[in-house]
């Protein structure tokens, strides 16, 4: 019998992260997985036989089981998922990036106000350990490298990389900086998908900080790694791992300190706030506004890529 102090929380696909969500809502002491809504048969009955839960033939059905739901579905079906479960009355987390246009962004967030509704949105690294630290170590950016490479994978194709990937470290940069834009610049190039899948991004910001971020999802490997470079210390970390290294000036020298980070699942820690922020009516680390904000920049470098290709 369920706890009544459990959220209860649906997730609506449950494929390659949707079924992470499903795990993960039917662990947590704060949640209950009540249900999926999943296309693929074989696929609901094994997140159901695994959890426990239920498979809802809708999404409106699952919402109105639910206090809180995890939208997992492709980019491009964000806004026609999300908006009729805000209608509902229903809290959402809607995996990043928010969805695929600002017009679609204004009619999630409207719907959202309308109906009093949470909307985080999933930005994962924000809940990463080393993003914690990071909070509290950045205090004067100066240059900022962040570099995430990943092997070619189908999922996700239906945006460019610089929405499907670089939007990670965008929304990481700018809660780091915290400073306008001054000026972008982008390059990018197609390898084997429609769009953009190697792109790299220049961010000048009014308050002088540079940006520079690398994205590849056409890589032999996996890379998650950010530098800052502050006066007189520099830090580097690492997002997949979890670590990095810190250094400090010392006179003309530059002293090495491994950093303490207290290692955990990064989703565990997303959906556990978000239980807590719907279960407290709070604000989200990361909502809608920051996911739209986020978004609003990664469309400008798309629209730049897409701009010098067609030169």
């Amino acid at each position: 019998m369920a706890d009544q102090n459990q959220i209860r929380c649906g997730v609506i696909g449950t494929g390659y992260l949707g079924q992470h969500h499903a795990r993960i809502y039917a662990v947590l002491e704060e949640t209950e997985l009540v249900g999926i809504v999943e296309s693929d048969d074989a696929k609901a009955d094994e997140i159901c036989g695994l959890y426990g839960c239920e498979r809802f033939e809708s999404a409106a059905k699952l919402a109105e089981a639910c206090d809180a739901v995890s939208v997992v579905v492709p980019t491009d079906k964000h806004c026609d998922v999300a908006v009729p479960l805000l209608e509902g009355g229903c809290h959402l987390l809607i995996e990043k990036p928010l969805c695929t246009s600002l017009a679609e962004a204004e009619q999630i967030l409207a719907a959202a106000k309308a109906n009093g509704c949470i909307v985080q949105v999933g930005h994962i690294e924000h809940y990463n350990p080393v993003m914690g630290y990071l909070e509290n170590a950045v205090t004067e950016p100066q240059f900022i490298t962040a570099d995430r490479l990943a092997p070619f994978n189908p999922r996700g194709t239906e945006v460019g990389v610089v929405l499907d990937l670089m939007i990670h470290d965008i929304g990481v940069i700018l809660a780091l900086v915290r400073s306008p834009i001054k000026q972008l610049d982008a390059v990018g190039v197609k390898v084997l998908s429609m769009s953009e899948d190697i792109a790299n991004a220049r961010i000048t910001f009014e308050n002088g900080c540079v940006a520079n971020i690398n994205t590849s999802r056409v890589s032999e490997k996996k890379v998650r790694e950010i530098r800052v470079f502050q006066p007189a210390n520099y830090l580097s970390l690492d997002f997949m791992n979890q670590s990095g290294h810190f250094l400090r000036r010392e006179g003309t020298e530059l002293v090495r300190e491994e950093i303490p980070i207290e290692k955990d699942e990064p989703l565990k820690l997303e959906l556990a706030h978000f239980a807590e922020v719907v279960k407290k009516a709070g604000e989200p680390k990361v909502g809608a506004e920051l996911g739209k904000t986020a978004l609003e920049v990664a469309i400008q470098i798309t629209e730049l890529i897409d701009r010098e290709q067609a030169r």
